[in-house]
Parts: C-alpha cells; structure tokens; sequence
C-alpha cells in the first residue's frame, strides 16, 4: 500500500499537504500536516456503504472559517505541548515558576494560543501504510520550558485499526501531554451521537473546578448516572446528568501498557470503535460546546451533541497536581504514548 500526497492549500506561503492513506478493507483516513490534523476517517457500514465518520472539512481553508476559529473546537487535530486546560495558565518545576499563554479565560487549554494544533509538520511515510510526522518545539513557545523533537506516527493496518505512536524528547524537564482530537459519529452525521452505546472500562473520573481544571481529586462514580462500566445509550445519561459529556475518566495504568479503555458502538448503522491506549486518561467529550453553524463544504453538518471524542493523555492539569503520573518528561528521556482506534462494523 502507498500514502497519496495531495496539495491542501497555503499557510504563511507554505504548501499544505494531505495524505491519504487505505486498506484493503474500504478505510480511508486523511492527515494533513497543519496541525497532524485528521480531516475526514471513512468506514463501512454493516451494509457495506463507506461514509465519513470524522470531523473536519476538505479544504485548508475551512480551518480558517471564521466560526470554526471563533469555536475552537481542535477537529482531528494533534495537541500539545500539554493537553486540556493548566490551571491559571502557570506551574511549578524544579524550583522555578512558569507563566503560560493564557486562552481559555485564565487557563492554559491544549498548548496555548499557538499549540502544536496551529504548526506545519514536516511529514514523511514511515513504513507499510504509515505516516510519521514531525516537529520541533522551542524552549518557551507558549511558557513551556525547553527544545522538545516531538513526533507522531499514523498507522492505518489490515485489521481494521488506525494506530496513532507519539514520542518527545526534551532538553529540558517539561510537562508533556499529546492527544489526537477527532470527533467521531458513527452514524456518519445522518443524526446526532446520543443513540450511541458508551462504555469506558474504570469507575473512577477526575473532579474539575469551576473554572474547568483538575483539582487532583479522584472521584469514585460506582453506580453514578457517569458510570459506563456496563454501556448505556449516550443520550439516557445526556438526559439524566441534564448535561453533555466532558469527563476525565481515569484508569489504573502505572507501567503506561496499552490497554483497552472503551466502546463505542452505533446499533443504527452497525460501527463500533474499540479504544485502547497505554495513557492513564481518557476525555469523553461529546461536543457540548461545538457551533451548530460549522458544517463541511459538502454541506456534513456539525454542532452540538453531533461528534464525541475519546481524548486519551495524561492528567488534565498535571503540572499542578501532586504525583500526576508521567506529567514530567526529563530531559533526554523519551516521552511514548499509543492509542489505537479500531474499526468493526
């Protein structure tokens, strides 16, 4: 199999491409390198008709739309240098104290103003089927401490499963949490994800404050409305929580081995994703805040309550949370995460 490289459109003068990789199997995914940023993911149905069932739009110029930016809601794209929201945009580490670019009210949420989302990467096919794209972060780029060579490599296989391998070494001690921020529906957007079946193997969630940040307690919801040990119909727990879904769930992981965190499943058109990942979190986001005004340039239309993600990473808020495990990368030492995204219909 070949990775099909495509021209994307043009950002600060630089040529953007789109990669296209396919299995034997009817999948197709397509990766730009602004922003390692999935644009669309299609699979078959349990009839066997191939539709999309991610997020995104088919020119670079719809990342730029003035509501999606307005929105900010990151569709397919990679994030870091530190995912979800740091408390007060400011940390602690090795007795000095770092600021942060501030860009969700006083936090810092998913790197910063400009995170890895907004950069080129430089992209190069890895091997069989697989896309490796790279990056290099400088010494405070958004109040971050030190250099990091960070990279991601895609893997679309036979099995049915796309593989997503991060790996970031530092020069410096630095939080470093990366994440891929697909929204998925099933049903490939002929309806919203509430008739979807979750269930996420662990009982326990991270508590939030107000503002949005962890507070390093760890809830136990045994038996709660949020508890998906069992599977339940996505739209029940909308409904008895009177809320979407934007929980930290967190599972007991402490060599990082990968492991299987969720389901999700959709009886109407007879998808199913496995999640597996060796990362200690998962954020369920069901799209709660998404704009009902962004669509793809076919007319695929989005908005609340229209795509879920399954954000797998290290705790939210890590650098200001005690024992967080795995938030501190050393320097010289590797940073390595997988998850894998797998496909049944």
């Amino acid at each position: 199999m070949s990775i099909k490289k495509t021209e994307f459109g043009v950002f600060n003068s630089n040529k953007i491409d789109l990669f296209t990789l396919k299995n034997n199997n009817g999948i197709e995914v397509q990766i730009t390198n602004y922003g390692a940023t999935i644009t669309s993911l299609k699979v078959p149905n349990s009839k066997g008709l191939i539709e999309n069932i991610a997020c995104g739009f088919d020119t670079l110029d719809g990342y730029f739309d003035k509501t999606y930016v307005e929105n900010s809601p990151y569709f397919g794209s990679t994030v870091g240098r530190y995912c979800s929201q740091i408390k007060d945009s400011k940390f602690s580490l090795n007795g000095k104290n770092y600021q942060l670019k501030a860009n969700c009210g006083d936090n810092n949420l998913h790197g910063g103003v400009t995170g890895f989302d907004k950069k080129i990467w430089t992209a190069e096919e890895a091997h069989d089927n697989a896309l490796k794209m790279t990056l290099y972060s400088k010494d405070l780029e958004e109040g971050f401490p030190g250099n990091v060579e960070v990279s991601v490599t895609f893997t679309l296989t036979e099995d049915n499963t796309l593989k997503i391998d991060y790996s970031a070494t530092p020069d410096q001690d630095t939080p470093i949490a990366l994440t891929n921020h697909t929204y998925f529906n099933l049903d490939a957007f002929s309806s919203n994800i509430e008739n979807h079946i979750a269930q996420v193997h662990t009982s326990k969630r991270q508590v939030m404050d107000d503002t949005g940040a962890g507070t390093g307690e760890i809830a136990n919801i045994s038996g709660n409305t949020d508890d998906l040990r069992k599977g339940k119909k996505i739209g029940d727990v909308h409904n008895a929580m009177g809320d979407g879904f934007e929980h930290f769930y967190i599972f007991d992981n402490p060599n990082f081995n990968l492991q299987e965190v969720a389901t999700i499943k959709s009886e109407t058109s007879g998808r199913k994703l496995t999640v597996s990942s060796s990362e200690p979190c998962m954020l369920l986001y069901t799209g709660k805040y998404t704009s009902d005004e962004i669509k793809r340039e076919n007319g695929e239309q989005y908005g609340k309550y229209k795509g879920f993600c399954c954000e797998t990473h290290r705790y939210q808020n890590g650098p200001n949370i005690e024992n967080s495990p795995g938030t501190i990368t050393k320097a010289g030492e590797e940073f390595k995460s997988t998850t894998v995204f797998k496909f049944e219909w």
